[in-house]
């Protein structure tokens, strides 16, 4: 008789089984990456995190989230007129985001808040932006990211995204679906889709691939009647 693998589903929309990300995944999977994040992922996302910040700093309106502030690379990065909040599940990789704050004296920087970014304490309309570096394919669900980053940002503001999205065909595909399974030991779903994120009724303002190679995309959102819907 075949078995099943625990905490392995399959998703109608995939032909392969992917592993199912909890709170409980994430914080464990984040408390060993927080010492080595830096070392190990600081160089490769650099691009992607520069482009997002960039795009945050052009944009209208001062009062910014940033959801999945890690070890608070981004947070040199903003102007010093932004005035940034930033939350995540990860107690110890908050300690690393204090202590640069603290060692670069960020003035911009308001709060460092532990918080699940699928469910945030937040009033309707707290944030001109919110931006999730490399946080969507963490969750355990993105579409509720989205719904709360959308509740969160007052209409007419502006979500943005970067991540990587799973290929849809060639090599890559290949060794993402095959790392699918992994997700709960890596932290993250290799084989994370746009789709996975918002649904087809979300206009997307901009697509913009970052480097290396495109392995990123920046996305950007306006916060609209649609995005909203999703939060109600």
């Amino acid at each position: 008789m075949a078995r099943t693998l625990p905490h392995l589903t399959v998703d109608p929309t995939r032909d392969h089984k992917r592993a199912v990300l909890d709170a409980g995944a994430v914080r464990d999977a984040y408390r060993r990456w927080a010492g080595v994040y830096d070392a190990v992922f600081g160089g490769v996302s650099s691009f992607g995190r520069k482009r997002a910040v960039a795009a945050v700093n052009r944009l209208p309106g001062n009062r910014v989230l940033e959801v999945g502030v890690g070890t608070g690379l981004a947070l040199p990065l903003y102007r010093g007129e932004k005035r940034v909040v930033g939350v995540d599940l990860s107690r110890e990789m908050l300690e690393k985001a204090r202590e640069r704050v603290a060692a670069e004296r960020l003035l911009h920087v308001e709060g460092l808040v532990e918080m699940d970014a699928e469910h945030m304490a937040f009033r309707d309309d707290s944030f001109d932006l919110a931006v999730a570096m490399f946080t969507a394919s963490v969750v355990p669900d993105a579409r509720k990211l989205f719904a709360e980053m959308s509740r969160v940002v007052r209409p007419g503001g502006q979500l943005l995204f970067v991540n990587h999205f799973a290929a849809t065909d060639g090599p890559r595909w290949w060794v993402e679906r095959a790392m699918a399974p992994l997700s709960r030991v890596l932290g993250w779903h290799p084989d994370f889709a746009l789709s996975d994120l918002m649904g087809s009724e979300v206009e997307v303002e901009s697509l913009e691939a970052c480097p290396p190679g495109g392995l990123f995309t920046l996305v950007q959102v306006r916060n609209g009647r649609a995005a909203r819907a999703l939060a109600a």
